[in-house]
């Protein structure tokens, strides 16, 4: 299920696939972790969303924590909404809570970063 190019897990094998794909492909994956009872995800959401329209060359994916509590805690996560940049399946960077402008910057320099290695 996406919205914009945000791709929801739903299942431990897609988050897997997911993942597994962005390795294969090189990519950047930003996850939003979260959760429907959350505030300030909901108001945050649209921003990611945003996000993933104007950086397509990056994974966007979506975990809910109560969906998916075993991928949320081996990824550490204790408070929502948390991101989580990942690259060749290792965390390169985390916000915790719903700071816009911090995760535009961060998706930004990162996509950069990205876009020059694999120039290199």
């Amino acid at each position: 299920m996406a919205e914009g190019n945000v791709f929801a897990c739903h299942s431990t094998e897609a988050w897997r696939s997911k993942l597994q794909e962005a390795n294969n492909t090189k990519r950047l994956v930003v996850v939003d972790f979260t959760a429907t009872w959350c505030g300030p995800c909901r108001i945050i959401s649209p921003v990611f969303v945003e996000l993933s329209k104007k950086f397509p060359q990056i994974f966007f994916l979506k975990v809910d924590v109560d969906e998916l509590r075993n991928i949320a805690q081996e990824w550490n996560v204790q408070a929502m909404p948390t991101f989580i940049y990942i690259k060749d399946g290792k965390a390169v960077d985390k916000i915790v809570g719903a700071n816009k402008s911090e995760l535009e910057r961060k998706v930004a320099k990162l996509a950069t970063q990205a876009a020059l290695v694999s120039e290199a």
